[in-house]
């Protein structure tokens, strides 16, 4: 009975439409024609609706239904019993819940579609657990019962009785000016409040926010929503915060200070939950993590809690131990790049760009010479506001240089930062009218439609196409298009973390393969270290005056970014992922020698290593000895901790 395997059938309400079709789901179901009501369509349903008990997962319906809005999914049915949310008949299902702690951080990991929002919604208290029960909900006492014996049960408890407040810091944080109409006086007065106010951990926006003061939240932009909507729930008085993205549409260091605010609520009796696709900004946030993993829109569920770095690497490795359970039939690894020696690499060069100088408004971009060549990704690095986007349009033709030398004539293909769709068509019609050789092309098919899992939009409507879909048709668009230099500006931006790895490999393997020239700005540091061959790194003052220098090894390139941000990094040894040293944190190893010289007791402390990794795997250190004294053990301690 273990093994047994009980099916979900999940009918897409956007896409069903049972008055323009035949109902061919209906009529080829071998169930109904044996006369058993398995699929059942009436003059007056909106929906499909599908027995789950009565079907017996032959998948004829699936390939019959002409708008392809059915789906049946196998899952364990040990999974039937820990139901934890379903919302109707033929719809998503969530299994288990996240376990939060009081003061310590929650990450959550995992595909977009699987469940993160919805685990939010109930342990914010916002949406009752209904157990599966979509049909007669339980009361919470039978909720209570249900997750008796586990921390969920105070948890819940503690919402019912002590009233505890739960906060959310929304995912799409572009609607909050068509959701919220705020008017000018009523953000400024709240700005005011933002810049002034401290909350209890001593937290003060003033140094993110004084710049909007007189602006209206509808002219803000994407980065300047998201510091105000995070300024806005950090200082408010809750007992459990939940930051859904809180990295969206930041650069470097603006997640950084995020992070930092974020961990600065701790507190012993806060809960804080946060769901973060970055995985280098989840790592340097989390205390420890919950994977989720199922079938994206279909059904979801939640691992016990984990370490981070165990938490992370499990969802790369696709692999839960502690369920014996494969999840992802490849795990995620990110190889350290092996360069060629630089003499040789430079012989190859055959493209360069001049000095160039661009002048906008109040500022100043100073672009200093470079060259590349074939089969090279070139990661633009530094904050918003430096003029990176500004060095690719000029590269592209759009902007022409105030001065310096003329950019060279190249053949280029531009994926533009805001994607905005205007085409009125399905996306086959748009990929043939813009790239009719490559979408049909064997070879483009297998090395990036398939991996960017195309084929599962190519007949919805560009205009209905959600935020990760469209920059996956876009990154399509822009690499199916002849050319000699790729310009791809954040191509990780609305993607979660598994479509992130999957458009980094897509990328580097077409420009290996092609012999191209790519230019990518981007911000996850992750993806940024996987793509990069060289780094341009951008500095100065943001929106005053800026430059960009020449293009670096990755090593040299990113040891400078990083010594801009004032962070370190060390990689996984297992799977050679990046992570950020948290904030103060060192490593030391000490060694003690103590022996004993007639009435006195000596002892020697050694701190042989105190160090913080770089980003390739190397470390500095200092040492230093205490000699022959008489000091206690905890006191140098305390002395190493403030060194």
């Amino acid at each position: 009975m273990a093994d047994k395997n009980t099916r979900i059938a999940i009918v897409n309400h956007d896409k069903c439409k049972p008055k323009k079709c035949r109902q061919e789901c209906k009529k080829s179901c071998p169930v109904v024609r044996m006369g058993k009501l398995c699929i059942e369509v009436t003059p007056q349903s909106k929906i499909a609706w599908i027995s789950e008990s009565l079907c017996i997962g032959c998948g004829i319906c699936i390939k019959k239904c002409p708008f392809g809005a059915l789906s049946i999914v196998n899952l364990p049915s040990n999974l039937e019993k820990e139901t934890t949310h379903r919302y109707c008949a033929n719809s998503f299902k969530l299994h288990r819940l996240p376990i939060p702690r009081p003061g310590e951080v929650l990450g959550l990991v995992g595909t977009n579609g699987i469940g993160k929002s919805t685990a939010l919604k109930i342990l914010a208290g916002k949406q009752k657990p209904n157990l599966g029960k979509y049909d007669n909900p339980p009361d919470w006492q039978e909720i209570l019962t249900y997750f008796r014996g586990s921390e969920l049960q105070n948890y819940f408890t503690k919402i019912l009785e002590d009233d505890l407040r739960a906060i959310v810091k929304p995912q799409y944080v572009d609607q909050i000016p068509k959701t919220v109409k705020v008017k000018k006086k009523k953000i400024q007065r709240k700005m005011i409040v933002l810049l002034n106010v401290k909350d209890d951990s001593g937290i003060s926006c003033n140094s993110y926010l004084s710049h909007l003061r007189e602006r209206n939240v509808e002219d803000l932009s994407g980065g300047e929503l998201q510091r105000f909507a995070c300024a806005v729930v950090c200082i408010q008085r809750a007992d459990i915060f939940m930051f859904d993205e809180p990295s969206s549409y930041l650069d470097v260091k603006q997640r950084l200070k995020a992070a930092i605010t974020i961990r600065s609520l701790i507190t012993p009796d806060r809960y804080i939950i946060v769901v973060e696709h970055d995985l280098s900004v989840l790592d340097y946030l989390s205390d420890f993590i919950c994977c989720l993993y199922g079938v994206p829109s279909a059904y979801g569920v939640v691992t016990m809690p984990f370490s981070v770095r165990e938490g992370i690497n499990i969802f790369l490795d696709g692999y839960v131990p502690t369920e014996n359970l494969r999840f992802r039939e490849a795990s995620l690894v990110f190889k350290v790049a092996e360069t060629a020696n630089e003499e040789e690499v430079k012989r190859l060069r055959h493209y360069q760009y001049p000095e160039m100088k661009k002048t906008m408004g109040e500022f100043i971009l100073e672009i200093k010479a470079g060259e590349f060549t074939d089969s090279e990704i070139m990661v633009m690095l530094g904050e918003n506001g430096t003029g990176k986007t500004t060095f690719i349009r000029m590269l592209a033709g759009g902007l022409k240089p105030d001065g310096g030398g003329d950019v060279p004539i190249l053949n280029v293909s531009y994926k533009p930062q805001t994607i905005s769709p205007k085409f009125k068509g399905s996306v086959r019609a748009l990929l043939h009218e813009k790239i009719r050789d490559a979408y049909t092309h064997p070879q483009f098919i297998t090395d990036v439609m398939k991996p960017l899992q195309i084929e599962s939009i190519i007949d919805q409507d560009v205009q209905n196409l959600s935020g990760g879909e469209l920059q996956r048709v876009a990154l399509t668009l822009c690499l199916g298009k002849p050319a000699d230099v790729y310009l791809i500006d954040e191509p990780s931006a609305y993607l979660d973390s598994e479509q992130r790895l999957m458009a980094a490999r897509v990328i580097k393997r077409y420009i290996l393969h092609a012999k191209k020239t790519a230019f990518v700005v981007e911000h996850d540091f992750i993806m940024a270290t996987y793509l990069a061959d060289r780094v341009i790194v951008f500095d100065g003052i943001p929106s005053k005056k800026t430059a960009a220098n020449t293009p670096q090894s990755l090593l040299a390139g990113m040891n400078r970014f990083l010594s801009l941000l004032e962070i370190t990094f060390r990689r996984d040894p297992n799977n050679f992922r990046p992570r950020i040293n948290k904030l103060n944190s060192i490593k030391v190893h000490t060694h003690t020698h103590t022996h004993t010289s007639g009435l006195e007791q000596y002892t020697h402390f050694s701190v042989q290593y105190v160090f913080s990794f770089q980003s390739h795997g190397c470390f500095f250190f200092f040492w230093f000895e205490t000699g022959r004294k008489k000091t206690p053990p905890n006191v140098f301690n305390a002395f190493i901790m403030n060194f």
